[in-house]
């Protein structure tokens, strides 16, 4: 039974995306069976991988709005192991349309249940906000990570994010966790970075992940050519840090896959 994990955070430029590519990537690295789900307009993910939205005949939006299939609307990758549900524009709108819908907080909740069998991990890239979308993929997964970035004001709009994964808990589903916090945009030659760090850890104490994902210009570049790091450059900082993070994931989730053997892959 594969796991849904949402990778949220209102607050823009935090690594959201590119964790959401690479995390997932790298779960297909060590061979799990692994689908991305872009639930952001922008559709920084789905051009991320190499898909151009605009030639999406099926997306996320379609599979919403206009009653498809989610499995007509999933695309292989270049790596073997990980599949896309694309985004598109037309998103834009989604919220608005939404919202007369009969359990619109449920509608990817319940599109994408049947896929639980089929992937070991389903990760969920949501908007920079927190509005149905946001909702929809709380609501539709077991656990959300939530990156924060090693600079000023980290953890400024932080508590609305957690009133809202309270709210989600308490209305919507209640098996909602916090699968971990995980610091992006770190910096070991400034002070800044550790003292953010220290600040965040103090916050959320042991939800912290141990990985850190540090500044990589590799990691920065990586998207324009429709590449996860991986694939752009195996060797960088940033793919070794986001297998480690794919590594302490699998193994906090250990229970859940039979073969432990992929653990050490």
């Amino acid at each position: 039974m594969g796991k849904v994990i949402s990778i949220a955070n209102q607050k823009g430029g935090v690594g959201k995306t590119t964790t959401a590519i690479n995390l997932a990537a790298s779960l297909a690295a060590i061979e799990h069976p692994t689908l991305i789900i872009d639930v952001d307009p922008q559709s920084n993910t789905t051009s991320g991988l190499g898909i151009e939205p605009k030639t999406v005949t099926n997306s996320i939006y379609e599979v919403m709005i206009g009653g498809v299939q989610v499995t007509e609307a999933i695309c292989e990758t270049e790596l073997p192991y990980l599949d896309l549900v694309p985004s598109h524009i037309n998103l834009v709108g989604a919220e608005i349309e939404m919202v007369d819908r009969k359990d619109r907080e449920r509608i990817l909740s319940s599109s994408i249940e049947g896929l639980r069998e089929k992937y070991d991990f389903i990760i969920i890239d949501c908007p920079p906000s927190l509005g149905l979308l946001t909702i929809n993929a709380l609501t539709g997964s077991d656990a959300v990570i939530i990156p924060v970035q090693c600079e000023y004001f980290a953890l400024e709009g932080l508590g609305q994010l957690l009133n809202t994964i309270k709210i989600v808990r308490q209305h919507l589903n209640p098996d909602l966790e916090i699968e971990g916090v995980l610091l992006t945009m770190y910096d070991t030659r400034t002070r800044l970075s550790n003292q953010v760090a220290d600040e965040v850890k103090r916050y959320f104490d042991d939800r912290v992940f141990k990985s850190v994902i540090s500044r990589n210009v590799r990691l920065a570049e990586a998207p324009s050519f429709g590449k996860p790091a991986l694939l752009y450059d195996a060797t960088s900082t940033g793919s070794k840090n986001y297998l480690s993070l794919a590594r302490e994931l699998i193994q906090k989730n250990k229970d859940l896959f039979k073969d432990s053997s992929v653990l050490t892959n």
